[in-house]
């Protein structure tokens, strides 16, 4: 069996002896706060062998929801922390002697008065992620046009599929136009009760909608119910839209942690 040597790093947060009290990981692993010296900062790990969690595609999604939903727990105990993603390691270093916990301090520490700042920074704060899109069909309803013209059932198959990809292409298009229009001013909006936005590729979009907005918001907590107002009105000025609205969540998309240099010590 491969030895223990190497810590697996969840997330960096502020010293709180508590934080990771019955809080288990990937397998059920226990977590445990690894406290830097010299900084207000901890680490929640477990000890992990010194190789990447490697698996098939149920598995890793299995251990992904694990870690979220340990890092969401201790994040709730404590208001804020800086997640990591999936499968960062740290290390022993053998030709040194240094431990995984000197060598996980060490790369704390060059970066400390920046997680710090982020940290106090995020405080209170938590992640939000929206997706807009606009039901084509729904528009072009809007526009008066109906599902399809007078006579086509007495037109040839042929030319039936010919028009029905030319009003696919008018539904596009009217979508589009419209959703260029709702843009800037869903963003505008969104951006009045939240604190930033960052710009997402979208998820599981249906083949009969077209993209206005997918972005992840960094709120604060008391500011959700804002958010949700902002998207409600939005909805009744425009029925034809679809929204999903997700969170709250730790705030994966604001972290920003800076990886060793050697690649080899630090997995993500």
């Amino acid at each position: 069996m491969t030895q223990d040597t190497a810590l697996y790093v969840y997330a960096l947060l502020p010293a709180r002896p508590d934080a990771a009290d019955g809080v288990t990981g990937l397998d059920g692993r226990p977590l445990r706060l690894v406290a830097v010296p010299g900084t207000g900062v901890t680490a929640l790990v477990h000890d992990a062998a010194p190789e990447p969690f490697q698996g098939d595609d149920d598995r890793v999604r299995r251990w992904v929801a694990q870690q979220s939903e340990a890092v969401t727990t201790v994040w709730e105990r404590t208001g804020s922390l800086l997640p990591m993603t999936f499968n960062v390691l740290v290390a022993a270093d053998p030709a040194t002697g240094r431990s995984a916990e000197q060598r996980l301090g060490e790369w704390v520490r060059e970066q400390a008065d920046d997680v710090e700042e982020q940290l106090r920074a995020l405080a209170g704060r938590c992640e939000l992620r929206v997706e807009i899109a606009l039901d084509r069909a729904a528009v072009a309803g809007q526009a008066g046009a109906g599902p399809a013209a007078a006579g086509d059932e007495t037109r040839s198959p042929g030319m039936r599929r010919l028009l029905a990809k030319q009003r696919e292409q008018r539904e596009k298009n009217a979508a589009g136009q419209l959703a260029d229009t709702l843009h800037a001013d869903l963003r505008r909006r969104l951006l009045s009760v939240a604190e930033d936005l960052r710009d997402r590729g979208t998820t599981g979009r249906a083949a009969d909608e077209t993209d206005v907005l997918s972005a992840s918001l960094l709120v604060r907590q008391e500011d959700v119910d804002a958010v949700g107002l902002v998207l409600s009105d939005a909805q009744a000025r425009q029925p034809a839209l679809r929204i999903r609205f997700l969170g709250p969540w730790p705030p994966y998309s604001f972290a920003e942690i800076r990886p060793r240099e050697q690649t080899e010590d630090t997995v993500s």
